[in-house]
């Protein structure tokens, strides 16, 4: 089974980009982010002529997620559990399908606001550990997946990429994380491929994707059994290199079984 996740920064922008992936790669199950539309904007239909059944989490002009599935799927929740009644920001999806429990996000970067902003990703961050515990807790197999906007180390940024007092990289934010690790889920890149560059994003300005200059913040966690039938876990450096593309690509997680 393949799952992946992309932050395609404008679905309506990259639709022909999504469709010519789902083509070549062939997913059952990806998970997109930024898409940046309301529901009735995503483009449906058009996946649905490749055998993809879409569920939409949308937001006017900023963040949304979705998943497009050619297996069945029952959307679970569309709000991350524990958050305020009056959040308006677009950024989960959670589903179950084939016996897994399968959440998608779209993780506050948190550079924006100034310390309000920041304390909101890390709020962010605690809820969805609450949400991965209880889901644990019942030994559900689970997979959590999507733009983090974390490099959990220092090994996931080139050098100089980003100033220490960076949301992505701060001690808090890298704190948090490790939190999440620490219930017991697997990184997926990680477990597989534990040194070098594993980028999944390149910022569009000063020439960072000519000189290779990224950030690995899109991740893939697994619950211990789900970490047991890993087979691969790669970004797909690819699409980077297509025309117009996103600033992100696709990390394509694969299952035995």
């Amino acid at each position: 089974m393949k799952i992946a996740t992309w932050n395609v920064n404008s679905i309506r922008q990259r639709e022909g980009h999504v469709r010519r992936w789902l083509e070549r790669v062939q997913p059952d199950l990806l998970l997109l982010q930024e898409i940046k539309c309301e529901a009735h904007q995503f483009p449906a239909a058009s996946f649905a002529e490749l055998g993809y059944t879409a569920e939409v989490v949308g937001q006017k002009a900023y963040n949304g997620v979705a998943a497009l599935a050619r297996i069945p799927f029952t959307a679970t929740h569309r709000v991350l559990p524990g958050l305020p009644a009056d959040d308006a920001q677009s950024r989960y999806i959670e589903l179950t399908v084939a016996g897994m429990t399968v959440i998608g996000i779209y993780l506050p970067n948190g550079n924006s606001g100034g310390e309000t902003g920041y304390q909101y990703k890390l709020a962010w961050m605690d809820h969805l550990r609450a949400r991965a515990a209880q889901l644990l807790d019942r030994d559900e197999n689970l997979i959590i997946t999507g733009d983090f906007n974390v490099c959990p180390t220092d090994a996931d940024l080139s050098p100089g990429a980003l100033p220490p007092t960076d949301a992505l990289v701060r001690p808090e934010t890298r704190a948090a994380f490790r939190a999440l690790l620490w219930l017991g889920l697997t990184d997926a890149v990680r477990a597989l491929h534990p040194t070098g560059p594993a980028w999944t994003f390149w910022d569009y300005q000063a020439a960072a994707w000519p000189r290779d200059q990224g950030l690995r913040i899109d991740h893939a966690l697994l619950s211990p059994a789900l970490a047991e039938r890993l087979v691969s876990a790669t970004p797909d450096r690819r699409e980077r290199g297509e025309e117009q593309p996103s600033d992100h690509v696709p990390v394509v997680v694969e299952l035995a079984g």
